[in-house]
């Protein structure tokens, strides 16, 4: 994947890609990216079903969140590519394999961002979801199916978040959770004035991520480009 620092040269890349798509295809992606974000994103602690992490990623993707975090434990990470529907061509994903201090690495790493992390905890100290401000970045911690968060990951996080529930059944399936939360928070940011959106620059690096990835041999098609115009990145 090629990327581009120069502006001017980016735009000129992007607009040369975007040849090689029809215009409702262009259009589309153009329209995806201004309804993005990463004033929210998601952590997954450990999932072992490939099913539901697939899942997740189809939830992120759907409403608009950029960027997933995923942090193993005992399990290795995969993608259930039916469940996943290609989801996961279209996000940022940030895979932190198994080693020293990974959890905290990870966590730390999302605070020095500017991060508030949220541990989606059941329990009379976690707040309801519309007690959960929203002015500052999120990052929604969600533990393994059978488990829940790791002690660890609960104690790193800076406040818990719950969610509403009437039944005999005292949780939802991780995946569903992930649906509920992510949505809710996505639907209240769009609703608030917070600038919760891309940058241009942001946006434009992404347009130029995913038209790589929509056409056939793009290092290729690229690196004509840049040769025959004289252009140097």
């Amino acid at each position: 994947m090629i990327t581009i620092d120069k502006r001017e040269i980016r735009e000129q890349v992007i607009h040369y890609l975007t040849t090689f798509l029809t215009e409702e295809r262009n259009a589309r992606m153009v329209e995806v990216l201004s309804n993005r974000t990463r004033h929210l994103t998601v952590v997954i602690e450990d999932l072992y079903q490939t099913q539901n992490i697939s899942a997740v990623m189809r939830t992120c993707e759907c409403v608009g969140i950029q960027d997933i975090h995923i942090i193993e434990g005992e399990n290795e990470f995969s993608i259930h590519s039916a469940i996943s529907m290609g989801a996961d061509k279209w996000l940022n994903r940030f895979h932190y394999p198994v080693g020293e201090n990974h959890l905290v690495s990870a966590i730390n790493g999302l605070k020095e961002k500017g991060y508030s992390i949220v541990a989606t905890l059941p329990g009379d100290d976690s707040c309801f979801m519309d007690d959960l401000p929203i002015e500052k970045p999120i990052a929604l911690l969600f533990g393994t199916e059978l488990k829940g968060l790791t002690p660890e990951a609960i104690e790193l996080a800076d406040r818990t978040v719950k969610i509403p529930m009437y039944g005999f059944t005292t949780s939802f399936n991780i995946s569903n959770s992930v649906a509920i939360l992510s949505t809710y928070f996505i639907e209240k940011l769009r609703k608030s004035t917070l600038n919760w959106k891309l940058s241009e620059k942001e946006k434009e690096c992404l347009h130029l991520e995913w038209l790589q990835k929509s056409i056939k041999t793009p290092d290729l098609i690229i690196q004509k480009f840049l040769n025959e115009n004289n252009l140097n990145i």
